[in-house]
């Protein structure tokens, strides 16, 4: 008998629903087709021992298994379940009515029990796009699956519990998740919050500019300064994410595993990768690709602490996704593309020793030395980091003062005012949403100065020695500035503040 189950794979962030054709019929042998890696081969252990251990078994006779289309690759342990549930109904051990309503996922246990799947929020998208009804798949993916309405998730904890509901001996609890409210809960409860920093008002200062601009950021200072702290609490006063970024957030953490019982994402993510990483583990890829880190911290930020000890070439492969803000990987077969908008916040000490001009530092490095060490970061990738801000120690009064800082609240409400200002201005350009994202014709529409701020603005090109890639990225920020101040055009206090953040483009930096 030929029975049809319906499964799915996941390519990039998109899936493909898979056709498992089975086919018992007389004769001797197990024949599986169709491009299975080696996980998919070794199913059939697994089946045998999940079926005998609750009383039904695989029949002896010749069954022959095609996961079509043919000449896609199928890998991983998820098609366990599938596989089970076709022999069963093909060699008639249980019903096999409405099959063809049903995704069924799920990797096996040799008691029959189910193991975790990834990427079961893609998979439950393009369920639904193809007008499927049900979703059987593992408990702990059941809340993430569910964020998708219009179509019944079913979580399961054995195999015995299919069987039953397919053989009418048993009923499955529908996953319910209310995506709008699971959303909107955790939506103003930050880890982390700018109130328990002290001091540091000019660098928080500088941290809520780039969030409200979405600007890439580098901090130079010495150790203990407060640079990876600061970092830490961005997200916290980033705007809220939508619900858009936070389904299109989630399938990405989906498609690596990452969110199982947490159902919908509604922080934006945080990313700080060791400095020892590949650049395929950063960009991501591999034999069979997977999201990188930089996807990883698609919608959010990414941290990349003590930036000159990151590999030259895993620095660089970064300029194409910070400029596109996506990543797009070949293979000879096939290609994905992976979103990865993100802020790039750097932290780096300025020598490396970790102190800059300073005759009281326990540990002096000289000119050559400093200059080798900050040479090990590219212009083309400083090119792409709009502001430069140097971070010096907290003083000892400011430490130990009982002030109560202000709160990431506080500050997260005027970034959202500014992204709001930003958002109707670009409502008619598609691929630009804040002021980061302007390329060179839309910083001089929307960044016109008048006669005193561009002298001002030719002045300190001049005396600070700035280099030409500086003067976009000043207007860019000093836009943003602006728009803080609810300030329709850009003026001269805005450019001056912009131009302080520019720091290693002054001469006695990087030259």
């Amino acid at each position: 008998m030929l029975v049809k189950v319906y499964g799915s794979a996941v390519f990039g962030v998109e899936a493909t629903t898979i056709t498992v054709e089975v086919d018992v019929n007389k004769g001797v042998g197990y024949h599986l087709v169709g491009l299975p890696d080696n996980a998919i081969k070794e199913s059939n252990y697994r089946i045998a021992s999940a079926l005998q251990n609750n009383e039904y078994k695989i029949p002896g006779k010749k069954i022959t298994i095609n996961m079509a289309p043919a000449d896609l690759r199928k890998e991983g342990s998820a098609y366990d379940i599938t596989l089970a549930v076709g022999i069963l109904a093909a060699s008639n051990q249980i019903k096999a009515e409405n099959l063809h309503e049903y995704i069924i996922m799920g990797e096996l246990s040799l008691d029959g029990s189910l193991q975790p799947i990834k990427g079961a929020l893609p998979i439950a998208i393009k369920a639904r796009e193809e007008g499927f009804k049900y979703f059987i798949l593992p408990k702990e993916n059941a809340k993430e699956a569910a964020i998708v309405n219009d179509m019944e998730v079913f979580g399961v904890e054995n195999i015995k519990e299919v069987i039953d509901y397919f053989d009418g001996n048993g009923t499955l609890e529908p996953t319910i998740v209310n995506t709008r409210d699971e959303f909107y809960k955790n939506l103003d409860f930050p880890e982390f919050d700018f109130s328990d920093v002290k001091g540091q008002e000019s660098i928080k200062r500088c941290m809520e500019i780039a969030a409200a601009g979405g600007h890439n950021i580098i901090l130079i200072g010495p150790p203990g300064s407060g640079k990876t702290m600061l970092a830490k609490r961005l997200p916290s006063i980033l705007p809220p994410m939508t619900l858009y970024e936070a389904l299109e957030t989630t399938k990405i953490h989906s498609v690596v595993g990452r969110v199982k019982d947490v159902g919908l994402l509604s922080q934006r993510p945080f990313r700080s990768p060791h400095h020892t990483i590949s650049d395929v583990a950063l960009v991501g890829g591999g034999t069979y690709p997977q999201p990188g880190e930089i996807s990883l911290s698609h919608n959010g930020v990414l941290f990349l602490d003590e930036l000159p000890e990151f590999k030259r070439s895993v620095l660089e492969v970064m300029r194409q996704p910070l400029e596109d803000r996506e990543v797009t990987i070949s293979r000879a077969r096939f290609t994905v593309t992976y979103p990865s908008s993100f802020m790039l916040v750097a932290s780096m000490n300025p020598s490396p020793g970790g102190y800059f001009n300073d005759p009281d530092a326990p540990v002096a490095s000289s000119p050559a030395e400093m200059q080798r060490y900050l040479s090990k970061i590219s212009g083309p990738l400083l090119d792409r980091i709009d502001i430069h801000i140097e971070v010096n120690p907290v003083p000892f009064e400011k430490l130990s003062s009982n002030q109560k800082a202000e709160s990431s609240v506080e500050i997260r409400k005027r970034v959202t005012a500014a992204r709001e200002i930003q958002t109707k201005r670009f409502e008619d350009l598609p691929n630009v949403h804040y002021n980061a994202q302007m390329n060179t014709k839309q910083i001089r529409k929307y960044c016109q100065l008048d006669t005193a701020s561009l002298e001002l603005l030719k002045t300190a090109m001049e005396r600070l020695n700035l280099s030409a890639r500086a003067y976009d990225r000043i207007l860019k920020v000093a836009r943003t500035i602006a728009d803080l101040d609810n300030s329709e055009n850009v003026v001269g206090h805005h450019i001056s503040e912009a131009i302080q953040y520019r720091s290693l483009d002054r001469d006695g930096w990087l030259g």
